[in-house]
């Protein structure tokens, strides 16, 4: 499907014309989006996953015994949620396309976004009233009403000064003011797009709301300093330093004149420019697990070989649930495939392969290197042998 084919999910929209008119830029609302959507789990299948150990959940009680707006992390127990209130709490749930392959199979509707800006799908469940308070989120976020009805408000954009309330384990805005028209009641299917620092806030109107969020990863201007710095570092030379050669004597030789700032000005820029090392850091930071015991990474390792053999006898190779692909071109032929954090030097058409929705069958051994790169995903937990995964 081209950019320029109207996409239902966007309301008729293009995805060019959504990324050229709404994303990153300002909200949009979607009336069913999903037509006649099912959603792919229950809310006590959700209570049953925010259970489990190594699941990241969160209750929120607007009004708990503790204090306004206490938030609780898993795993809960039955007895956590028979001693809830009938009103005015919410449970989050995160990564849940990382648990449920329905609700992962949903990310597949979201191809006109790069795969690797995708963060997870959270699923919160909420009775009458439940609500987790007016905020702002720093990423791009698709709220997709699963069961239930949900009324949003939006108040525009936020300063990142914007006053919280203090004292809470939540970031709830102070003030939020609605703009005018920005007021819905979303049904199932129906969906609401919010660009990052979007003030919103949205409140359970029936009993069994669930409200699914696409969030999309994108990193801050500080922790991709930090990162690339460190990325760097392993590599640059120890003889790489400040250097004053040929300078004329100083004026006064306790001042740091502003030819000395310049000459470590051109060091650090110097050294950050260099293209090809960003493209290398950026494809490992954008493909890191969410969490970072999420991989299970073989004791022995595969033989080549033996994968080889496996895949001719019509065995499949999937992605592990929760991994996260990407792919560099490097010119003259050859392409870095990136996974879970990691970099691999191989064919483009080989890299281009397994960093897609496409099968690992035996037809992937036509590609040169396919089988020793296979194997080393194999090892890492990146990959596993499809029949892990069947019931």
């Amino acid at each position: 499907m081209s950019a320029a084919t109207p996409l239902a999910m966007l309301g008729g929209l293009s995805a060019a014309e959504f990324l050229r008119d709404y994303w990153q830029q300002k909200p949009v609302l979607i009336r069913g989006a999903f037509a006649d959507f099912q959603c792919p789990l229950s809310p006590d299948e959700l209570a049953g996953l925010a259970c489990e150990e190594g699941i990241e959940a969160r209750l929120v009680e607007e009004h708990g015994k503790q204090g306004p707006w206490q938030v609780s992390h898993g795993p809960f127990s039955e007895a956590t949620f028979a001693a809830l209130p009938e009103r005015d709490w919410t449970l989050l749930v995160q990564a849940v396309d990382h648990y449920v392959p329905e609700v992962a199979e949903l990310l597949e509707r979201f191809a006109f976004l790069p795969r690797w800006r995708l963060d997870d799908v959270m699923i919160s469940y909420a009775p009458p009233g439940g609500s987790v308070g007016p905020h702002v989120d720093q990423y791009d976020v698709f709220l997709l009403q699963g069961m239930g009805s949900r009324h949003w408000q939006l108040g525009g954009r936020v300063d990142d000064d914007a006053p919280i309330i203090p004292g809470i384990d939540l970031r709830i805005l102070e003030r939020f003011e609605v703009e005018a028209g920005d007021d819905w009641v979303l049904e199932p299917g129906d969906m609401l797009y919010l660009p990052p620092g979007w003030a919103h806030h949205g409140v359970s109107q029936s009993d069994d709301c669930l409200t699914l969020s696409v969030g999309f990863r994108a990193p801050s201007a500080d922790e991709a300093l930090v990162s690339f710095a460190d990325f760097l570092g392993d590599k640059l030379p120890d003889s790489l330093r400040y250097a004053d050669a040929g300078m004329a004597p100083p004026a006064d030789p306790g001042e740091l004149d502003a030819a000395a700032v310049e000459r470590m000005r051109h060091l650090i820029l110097d050294t950050l420019d260099d293209p090809s090392r960003l493209a290398q850091w950026f494809g490992r930071v954008m493909t890191q697990p969410k969490y970072a015991d999420q991989l299970v990474a073989n004791e022995t390792p595969t033989a080549p070989e033996a994968l080889v053999a496996a895949l001719q006898q019509g065995e499949e190779l999937v992605r592990t649930p929760g991994s996260r692909f990407a792919w560099h071109a490097l010119g003259e032929g050859r392409a870095t495939l990136f996974a879970d954090g990691d970099g691999a030097e191989c064919t483009p058409p080989l890299a281009r392969l397994i960093a897609s929705e496409a099968a690992l069958d035996a037809e992937v051994l036509a590609h040169e290197g396919a089988e020793v790169l296979l194997a080393a995903l194999l090892d890492a937990g990146s990959l596993a042998w499809a029949d892990e995964f069947e019931e």
